[in-house]
């Protein structure tokens, strides 16, 4: 201190640490006019000594006013130095950065007010320190005082003006503590990061757009915040970025399709509807860039289809048209394993809009890559066959579409045929209520005569007689009543003179047997009158109880139906003229097969 006394009054460095503010300031002048006749003269030793002097006896001080007069004499000090500040820094600026933790507030103040001085003077050569401003300014933007606050957002501005006039800048430097930044959910330093973002996003050289993956999280994370405001800027920012998108050549679109796939899902509607435009841009904009990521989108995309707001569902249903309509053979990257394992699990949706949409997905991959879609099919059968229970009546009637897809290999055929009798068996409710849809849908989507001989054939060894009667009892009232069927019972009636229809009688007859009513219409119906007559013999046997009542008047109430129309007419010919000769086929069986011929009945 006694080696500084020719260099600066004692009573300078008195009035430095004084309470009153107004004698710091006149100190801190005279400071300022020191340093500069030591410019002048070239004393750079003394400079250093002087700076030296105000941080280790005053910005390091316990006492708050000597630190409050430090502050102010550095800023005087680098005002007095004026294009020589620069030498300095290293010096000067440390310790005010230091300052902005200060317990006191008018010692962060003052420090905010020091800095300000110091960058009005040093401008462009500021910029080496600009990570820590930043990061002691992000703090500022939420200090307790308000009074803090203010200088905080002079500095703020002023250190703004000094970014985007210097060629100096390193934003590379800079977006690792931009990004560490953004998950602070303290609403004034979320303002403070908007507006940086915006700020350096309008300087021409430097680009902010192929950093955007780095901070486009936070940006989204601020869409959800109570406050109105910073949803507005928020917003307003990421439209600026898709605006940028949409006409920038080069654009990470993959590292961003990942956040935005996970925004999709969020809890907030305003940040679900941001990210799902955002997807359909990018389905629209990222070509082969976005393929490896095709299963994510989608697996954000389905679950939006059935969103409660019908913005969401609007731009969910456009974009999941717009990935399903993109045609090309699998290129690299290309996972159809990873779409199916996405709509497959999709089907458990409890929205049924979602459910129907990843049918169409199943779909379409079959009809596109059927080859490498069956190659996944052990992963996928048991859903869709689950889905066969769907409480959705359109549901059910895709999701048997796919398995007719499914079902041009035999063996596939065949396991759902046999899951189908095994879930009626399970569950009699839905083979009442929608057995016959799901029959008469895949006798339109599959050939009727396959159907029903793979129907009968597994039901034929059936080891529950109770259920395999139940069920040919549905089978028979659907092939006598759909208008699907109609050729299947055209068939039918040809089976004495037409070998398909034999064969078609042969392998229903043996199934049919379990149930009395179902083979005598069956008999009827192929107009094998004298073996239907032996059946009704039979029947004399048998217990009369009331479920053989109720089969019994459902065959009389059939009989009356237009299905047996020309039984009725030939019984009336045979009336009306009793001495013709009226022709009816009869069957004689084997024991191993049918074997019929013409009687003459008089």
């Amino acid at each position: 201190m006694a080696d500084m006394s020719s260099i600066i009054p004692a009573s300078v460095i008195r009035n430095l640490s004084d309470k009153l503010y107004e004698k710091r300031k006149n100190a801190a002048l005279e400071i300022e006019g020191i340093v500069k006749q030591l410019a002048v003269a070239g004393e750079h030793e003394k400079i250093s000594a002087v700076i030296n002097l105000l941080t280790t006896e005053f910005t390091n001080s316990p006492q708050a006013n000597h630190r409050k007069g430090g502050l102010i004499g550095l800023a005087a000090a680098t005002v007095g130095l004026t294009k020589e500040a620069g030498i300095y820094l290293e010096q000067i600026v440390p310790p005010v950065i230091n300052s902005f933790r200060d317990q006191d507030s008018r010692v962060r103040y003052y420090a905010c007010e020091a800095l300000y001085n110091i960058a009005k003077v040093v401008r462009g050569d500021f910029i080496v320190y600009f990570n820590k401003i930043f990061d002691a300014l992000c703090k500022l933007s939420a200090d307790s005082d308000g009074n803090v606050q203010s200088a905080a957002h002079l500095l703020d501005r002023l250190v703004k003006d000094i970014v985007t006039e210097s060629d100096q800048f390193s934003i590379e430097e800079f977006i690792p503590l931009l990004r560490e930044r953004m998950n602070v959910l303290n609403p004034y330093v979320r303002q403070f990061l908007v507006g940086w973002i915006t700020v350096l996003d309008s300087v021409p050289d430097i680009d902010m757009l192929g950093f955007l993956p780095d901070f486009l999280d936070g940006l989204f994370n601020m869409l959800s915040d109570n406050s109105h405001e910073i949803r507005q800027q928020a917003d307003s920012a990421l439209s600026e970025f898709l605006q940028e998108i949409k006409s920038s050549p080069t654009v990470d679109y993959g590292r961003m399709a990942e956040i935005l796939v996970q925004r999709a899902r969020s809890l907030d509607a305003f940040t679900r509807l941001t990210a799902i435009t955002w997807i359909n841009e990018f389905v629209k904009l990222g070509g082969d860039q976005l393929v490896p990521y095709y299963a994510d989108i989608l697996g954000a995309i389905l679950p939006c289809v059935s969103d409660k707001e019908e913005k969401i569902r609007a731009v969910a249903r456009e974009t999941n048209e717009e990935l399903r309509a993109i045609r090309n053979d699998p290129p690299e990257g290309f996972d159809i394993g990873a779409i199916l394992s996405i709509a497959r699990r999709e089907l458990t949706s409890e929205w049924e809009a979602t459910r129907i949409e990843s049918l169409h997905w199943i779909s379409t991959l079959l009809a596109r890559y059927r080859a490498e879609v069956l190659a996944y099919l052990d992963e996928i059968f048991g859903s869709l066959l689950s889905a066969l229970s769907d409480p959705s009546d359109e549901v059910v009637l895709l999701v048997l579409e796919v398995h007719a897809c499914i079902a041009k290999e035999s063996h596939h055929f065949h396991d759902l045929i046999s899951y189908l009798i095994q879930n009626f068996h399970n569950d009699h409710v839905l083979l009442e209520k929608r057995g016959a849809l799901i029959v008469r849908r895949l006798c339109v989507l599959l050939d009727a005569v396959r159907v029903y001989k793979e129907f009968s054939k597994i039901l034929g060894s059936e080891a529950d007689l109770d259920f395999a009667s139940t069920m040919v009892q549905a089978l028979n009232l659907i092939l006598l009543t759909s208008s699907e069927l109609a050729e299947l019972r055209f068939l039918l009636k040809q089976s004495l003179v037409n070998p398909s229809g034999k064969d078609l009688f042969i392998s229903l007859y043996a199934s049919w047997c379990h149930s009395p009513m179902a083979t005598i219409s069956l008999c009827l119906l192929a107009q094998a009158y004298q073996h239907a007559s032996s059946v009704i013999q039979s029947l004399g046997e048998e217990d009369i109880n009331v479920k053989f009542l109720v089969q019994l008047d459902k065959l009389i109430r059939l009989l009356e139906t237009p299905i047996f129309a020309y039984i009725r007419l030939q019984v009336m010919l045979f009336i009306l003229f009793p001495s013709c000769c009226c022709f009816f086929r009869t069957a004689r069986y084997s024991s191993t097969t049918l074997c019929f011929k013409w009687s003459t009945f008089r």
